[in-house]
């Protein structure tokens, strides 16, 4: 019966500020726009998935968490890509590196940064091979050398 995610829904604090990022920043197009102050925006293809964005008083604001899912080609430049676009990029550690690291369990690759309302956002590819999850979180580039691969 579930074939997927369509739409999550996220409070903002301020419309036009939060838009700018997904829309300038991130690049989503917008989809639809309304006047109860809330704003939808396609992820990836129009009409697959959709992000919709609710103007509220910063008080009923709560840090949500999402990903956007990418490929491993694209993830190889997806640290410099937010760089450049002033947003601080961290693991999933949280230990002060950059860089992207492996779930083993699934296995994928991911690298998290945060919206203008701190909701924790996140860059995740989901890799070919096969699960390991007795290694736990690794840093990306250890698992490719462990694969036989470099980055």
């Amino acid at each position: 019966m579930i074939k997927g995610l369509f739409e999550t829904h996220i409070y903002v604090s301020d419309l036009e500020k939060s838009s700018e990022f997904y829309r300038e920043i991130l690049g989503m197009p917008v989809a639809y726009e309304d006047a109860r102050r809330c704003r939808f925006f396609w992820i990836g293809e129009p009409r697959r998935a959709m992000l919709g964005l609710w103007e509220k008083d910063p008080a009923q604001i709560v840090s949500q968490h999402f990903a956007f899912e990418t490929t491993a080609g694209d993830m190889a430049g997806i640290v410099p890509w937010l760089k450049e676009r002033g947003i601080a990029v961290r693991n999933f550690l949280d230990d002060g590196s950059e860089d992207p690291f492996v779930f083993g369990w699934i296995p994928a690759v991911s690298i998290y940064f945060r919206d203008p309302d701190g909701h924790s956002l996140e860059f995740i590819a989901v890799l070919p091979d096969d699960p390991q999850p007795e290694l736990g979180v690794v840093a990306w580039e250890e698992w490719e050398r462990s694969h036989g691969r470099s980055l």
